[in-house]
């Protein structure tokens, strides 16, 4: 019976638990760990391209994903990344994924 009371308190516990957890959540403001963007790195602009939303860099390596320096065309989450670019700016930039940049700033201009 014991052994019966003790299972049944832990499924109750592991339902409970992520409930709790969820709730709390709800609750929180977002945290840095909430946002943080799969990867980040910095690149030289080389092509802007505002129709199809696509923007190629020259990036150094990014040690996080296993990439070496390349260029390649990412594409962007929103027209307003491009606004204030131009070829030749060094930016910062975050990965949504290993495709999509989600963030990004100019270091230093051309």
């Amino acid at each position: 019976m014991r052994l019966n009371t003790l299972a049944l308190i832990s499924a109750l516990a592991l339902i409970a638990a992520p409930n709790a957890l969820a709730q709390h959540e709800h609750h929180a403001a977002p945290t840095a760990a909430d946002t943080t963007a799969l990867a980040s790195g910095q690149g030289v602009v080389k092509k802007i391209d505002p129709e199809k939303l696509r923007l190629t860099l020259a990036h150094d390596p990014i040690k996080k994903l296993g990439w070496p320096a390349m260029t390649m065309p990412f594409a962007v989450t929103n027209k307003a990344l491009l606004q204030n670019l131009k070829v030749g700016d060094v930016v910062r930039f975050e990965l949504k994924d290993e495709q999509t940049i989600a963030a990004i700033e100019v270091v230093t201009g051309k």
